[in-house]
């Protein structure tokens, strides 16, 4: 046998090889998964959540403040509970204690009232099924527009803070509260013709790494990769770090943040901005992860992975190397390897409060709801 040959026979095999390994992922990716596993979870993390996570007075995690409560609650909701059940209405009763005056929806001393009011309005609008708490939407839809980064606030439209939202009526804005602002808008009944919703949608372009007429930021340039960072205000910010040039870097969390915001504010498939940012997506796919942050704020990028890619449509996202994944089932099937024995799940990583089971169970419970659809067909 020539050397020749045996080279090529090796070459030949390896591909053989790189392709089964692939088609296989293909298949596990598409594999039908157990429903009952599903419920069971849920059943377990409601369980925990009744008899370990909720305080008498129906909040979760009081001194973090209300915001957890809000994704708690939501996340049952999503579940199938409803808003007289008495484990959710506990948690209403608890956030309506949080209204006020000026609308928003935050504790007595909040630092983070837009965060809080916007999660808190998202809980309040799942409940709304038959318009008990409009009235609170409203006030909530008011105050965080009054609260937005705008011409109002003294400033214009080329300022990189316009059109932002942070986690205070006074605080430098960044991407993560402007995506739950856009969320809050839109759960509120805001569409892309909102102006609330194109000012919200300026400024989540400039979070993005491509330079356009929409982005004309310096930071763009030197990272153009599609992906998202934090924030271009005040001298601009990426937890992930800048790069060599002085860019900064572009993370799993936030791209999905950018991309579920902009399909939300009316930016359509084609356009260039959803374009890089599903690319992005497509070459960093991965649930072991936040993608270019490890494993801090694992579930809050779950969560996003999650909103973002239900926006999309998109079913299959075909990875770097050309496999296909179901990311639905290969989501349920990491949060249900995650769950922990007591029905809660948590990060070992304590950044950005994942070492709350509180909070990362809330999480978790709104990440299924986007995976339920698998399971449906």
């Amino acid at each position: 046998m020539s050397v020749r040959y045996l080279l090529r026979t090796v070459a030949c095999l390896a591909i053989l090889g790189v392709a089964a390994i692939a088609a296989a992922a293909e298949r596990a990716a598409t594999a039908p998964v157990d429903a009952k596993a599903f419920q069971q979870a849920v059943d377990r993390a409601v369980e925990y959540l009744r008899t370990k996570g909720q305080a008498a007075d129906g909040s979760y995690s009081k001194p973090a403040g209300s915001g957890v409560t809000s994704v708690v609650a939501a996340g049952l909701l999503r579940q199938g509970l409803g808003p007289d059940d008495p484990l959710v209405a506990k948690s209403l009763k608890f956030l309506e204690g949080m209204v006020q005056p000026d609308g928003g929806i935050y504790a007595p001393k909040s630092a983070v009232q837009n965060y809080e009011t916007a999660l808190g309005l998202m809980c309040f609008a799942e409940a709304n099924k038959d318009h008990r708490y409009d009235k609170i939407i409203r006030g909530a839809d008011r105050y965080l527009k009054a609260t937005q980064w705008g011409e109002d606030r003294g400033i214009d439209k080329s300022d990189p803070r316009w059109g932002g939202g942070g986690y205070g009526a006074h605080k430098r804005p960044d991407l993560s509260n402007t995506s739950f602002l856009v969320d809050a808008l839109k759960a509120a009944g805001n569409g892309p013709d909102d102006e609330a919703m194109k000012r919200a949608l300026v400024f989540v372009s400039r979070c993005q790494n491509l330079e356009s007429e929409a982005n004309t930021t310096p930071f763009a340039a030197k990272n153009p990769d599609g992906g998202f960072y934090y924030t271009p205000a005040a001298g601009g910010e990426s937890p992930a770090g800048k790069t060599p040039e002085g860019g900064l870097r572009s993370y799993g969390s936030m791209t999905y943040a950018g991309l579920k915001s902009m399909i939300y504010a009316g930016v359509k498939a084609d356009d260039p901005r959803v374009k890089a940012a599903v690319k992005w997506a497509e070459s960093h796919y991965g649930l072991d992860a936040n993608p270019g942050m490890g494993p801090s704020g694992l579930y809050y990028y779950y969560h996003t992975f999650a909103k973002a890619l239900d926006a999309t449509g998109m079913t299959l996202v075909e990875d770097s190397k050309g496999v296909k994944h179901n990311w639905r089932l290969e989501l349920l099937a990491e949060l249900l390897r995650r769950q922990r024995n007591n029905g809660s799940w948590t990060n070992d990583d304590t950044r950005w409060l994942e070492s709350n089971p509180n909070l990362v169970t809330g999480y978790a419970l709104l990440c299924m709801a986007y995976c339920r659809p698998a399971l449906e067909k």
